[in-house]
């Protein structure tokens, strides 16, 4: 490797992105394309950054295993920063496998984070939390255990333990403070601002209270019943009811949850539940068979009694009943708690982290887009979407399985 090469990789290393293309910019060897493909990829140029490092992955020869498995690697992670989730794992397991075999162990545990990073963009932080629990950063550079840290830390937010969380955080501003890499400590910092942000708001007996996510730790661990709207379920400790399939079922505990411990008339449940303002013989048929369905449901958690005018949720004397709702409601939530890290994410993209399909995705796309609360850029297959930030409280419990379900 030349004098040019690894002054740049010594400039990029450090963040001066400029300093590194000054030295590489008019070459067009491998390795100075990939080089350059990092810079412009720091840059935010990401299309431009995984052109340069396609071209180079193909300019390296047959015998320069390690350096295509390199390439493999930073295009992964610019993959992950346009939010394009349809790249085969595969591949980023197999480069991982050769830099291992060729004792880059820096590059290797930097894939093996990218592929957690995925799984977590994917909602599927159980499976991120075990490919974590195998990483060992000792010995890595300070920039890299900051990545690690950090991605620690959102594992544990996820699944709301806080306490983790802020000691995983401790260590990545540390580890930060030691690469000296502006960027990347302005990254923990904000990191470190979610647990200070309100997260959700506790509803109960007709008071609406803002809650971070430690407060919510607490509201579950406490043993009261949660009708919890972020995960569409019933909690009581370690006891979980999932309603999110059953919507009537879920939304006629949360009208009892909200009068608690009052109860709600026949016609309040019927207009709330069934969205009619004429109910007839039909709706409180109806009503008598989705209640008796919820009775049998919620039976190991509550009762659910009949009362003069209608219905009333009955805990023991020692439990209280407490509805936990997101920071913003609506169909669009999650979609916008997405949006929300300031990256253009594509259709497709969206529908994978979702679960969703494309089109759901377009019409809540178009209707956010109608109210100016998401904008597109580009055209056909290169467009992306973007939202603004959603300052002044955390979207984590908006996320896919942000919360733990057993």
């Amino acid at each position: 490797m030349d004098s040019l090469i690894t002054a740049a990789a010594r400039a990029l290393a450090a963040g001066d992105v400029l300093g590194a293309l000054q030295r590489v910019s008019l070459r067009q060897d491998p390795p100075a394309l990939a080089l350059r493909g990092v810079a412009m990829a720091q840059l935010g140029e990401h299309p431009r950054a995984r052109e340069l490092l396609r071209r180079a992955a193909r300019g390296f020869g047959s015998r320069e295993a390690l350096a295509r498995a390199r390439c493999v690697v930073a295009e992964a992670e610019v993959a992950l920063a346009m939010r394009d989730l349809r790249s085969p794992a595969r591949a980023l397991a197999a480069a991982s496998a050769v830099l291992e075999a060729h004792a880059d162990r820096a590059n290797a545990q930097q894939a093996r984070l990218i592929a957690v990073r995925r799984l977590l963009l994917l909602g599927r932080a159980g499976e991120a939390a075990a490919a974590l629990a195998g990483l060992d950063v000792h010995g890595l550079p300070p920039a890299l255990q900051a990545v690690a840290a950090l991605t620690e830390a959102e594992v544990a937010l996820r699944s709301l333990r806080t306490v983790p969380a802020e000691a995983a955080l401790v260590r990545a501003h540390a580890a930060a403070e030691r690469a000296g890499v502006p960027a990347l400590a302005a990254e923990v910092a904000e990191a470190r601002g979610v647990l200070d942000r309100p997260a959700a708001r506790r509803l109960q007996a007709g008071d609406d209270r803002p809650l971070r996510l430690a407060g919510v730790e607490a509201l579950l661990a406490s043993g009261a019943l949660v009708v919890d709207a972020c995960r569409r379920g019933l909690r009581a400790g370690p006891a979980w009811t999932p309603l999110a399939r059953r919507p009537v079922l879920f939304a006629l505990a949360r009208a009892l949850a909200e009068a608690w411990p009052g109860d709600v008339d026949r016609e309040t449940l019927i207009a709330q539940v069934f969205r009619t303002r004429r109910p007839d013989e039909s709706h409180r048929a109806r009503l008598r068979v989705e209640m008796s369905r919820l009775r049998a449901l919620v039976a190991p958690l509550a009762r659910v009694e009949a009362s003069a005018r209608g219905f009333v949720l009955a805990v023991g004397d020692a439990r209280e009943v407490v509805v936990l709702v997101p920071p913003i409601e609506g169909e669009p939530a999650a979609l916008l708690a997405l949006l929300a890290d300031g990256a253009a994410w594509s259709t497709s993209a969206l529908a994978l982290a979702l679960g969703a399909s494309q089109r759901t995705v377009q019409r809540a796309l178009a209707e956010l887009e109608a109210g100016g609360r998401v904008r597109a850029i580009g055209r056909g297959r290169a467009q992306r979407w973007l939202s603004p930030p959603l300052a002044g409280f955390t979207t984590i419990l908006l996320l896919p399985a942000a919360l733990p379900l057993t």
